[in-house]
This record gives structure tokens, sequence and C-alpha cells, in this order.
């Protein structure tokens, strides 16, 4: 036989049934084997541009891009929902942990006309705030240089408005021009006074 006229011959695997070289050739679907003393020129082009039997399998051509997945939208029904949870949320969250109680004024009233012997004054000290809970802290200031310990009043959402109490008690003869001071220090510092007189001739 002349070598020049010979050609190989593409079979497919599943065809060959002859004796080969190696008793237990790989074997995977679709493949070409080819045998001989080599391939032609021609037979590797015709090779090179015929898709294989896995290429077919799956759709794809040499060169080709990949098939896109159609893209599946997700249920929207669930989305006004997760909305109104979520504002539900954000009102409750602002409720407990948002701006506490804001003071608006600070007056205080004392009894009108002079106190009597041995009389208790009653001097009402009014807090009006914006209505959203917290705590105030406070103190009340004699003009006879006494102090009273730092208070506080709790205030729950709605009330507006605290009613602060000093009894200011005297005893024995004389006379004196009292001031009864409120001093609020928290949440903000406000200050309000009053006066009134004591006699008892």
């Amino acid at each position: 036989m002349n070598d020049d006229d010979y050609s190989a011959t593409e079979l497919g695997s599943h065809w060959f049934e002859g004796p080969t070289p190696d008793p237990t050739p790989d074997r995977v679907e679709g493949e070409v084997l080819r045998f001989g003393p080599g391939v032609t020129a021609a037979a590797a082009r015709r090779a090179e541009n015929t898709p294989t039997a896995a290429q077919i399998w799956h759709g794809a051509l040499p060169g080709a891009p990949p098939p896109r997945r159609p893209r599946t939208r997700r249920p929207l029904r669930y989305a006004p929902a997760a909305v109104i949870l979520l504002v539900a949320l954000a009102l409750l969250a602002w409720r407990e942990y948002g701006p506490r109680v804001a003071v608006r004024s600070v007056t205080v009233t004392a009894p009108e006309g002079p106190l009597g012997c041995d009389g208790t004054a009653n001097v009402l000290g009014v807090v009006r705030t914006d209505g959203r809970p917290g705590t105030l802290t406070y103190h009340w200031e004699r003009s006879d240089g006494t102090r009273s310990a730092p208070l506080r009043e709790t205030l729950p959402r709605g009330r507006k408005e605290a009613r602060l109490h000093l009894l200011w008690t005297f005893q024995g003869r004389g006379a004196h021009h009292a001031v009864a001071r409120l001093v609020v220090t928290s949440p903000s510092t406000r200050t309000a006074e009053d006066t009134f007189t004591y006699r008892c001739g």
C-alpha cells in the first residue's frame, strides 16, 4: 500500500469492533477515535469545524455563547405586608427609644396674703411638658438658706403637666418675706419662683 494515498477513517467509538493496540481504550460517548499513521490536513480541518456529539447534545456550537437561563421573578405579594411591619416596628422603636420628655414651662404659685402664726404655706409648682414620657429631676430652694434633696417625678405618655408641692411651715412670732424657688435640672434647666409673707405679732 502506498502511504501517500492513505487517508485516516473517522469512526465513532461505538462502531469500532476490531482489535486495538490497547485492549481497554478510554471510551467517552460521542468522541471520535482516529486510526492510521496520521490525520491529513483536510481531515483535521473537518474535525475542527464539525461539532461533537457532546456539543450537539448540550446545544452549543464552537464560538457560540452559552444559552441564557430564563430569569425567575420573585413573588411580590408579601412586599406590602413587609413594609407595614417595618413601619410598625419603626414607630414602636421611636416611641420607646425616641426623644424623651421636653419641658415647655415652669411656674410657681405661693399663697396670697400674709401667712398667720404657726401656719404652713402650700407652694405649688407646675411643670408643663410636651406629653412624651420621661422623668423630671428638680429641687426646691427656700429664702431661709435651705434646699431640698434632688427629687424625681415620672411622667407617663400623654401627661403634659406635673404638679409639685412645697409645704413650708413657720412657727413663732415675727415676720418673714419668704421666697420659694423651683429648679428643674433635667431634662433641661428651668427655674421659677414666687413670694409670700409670714407675719405673727
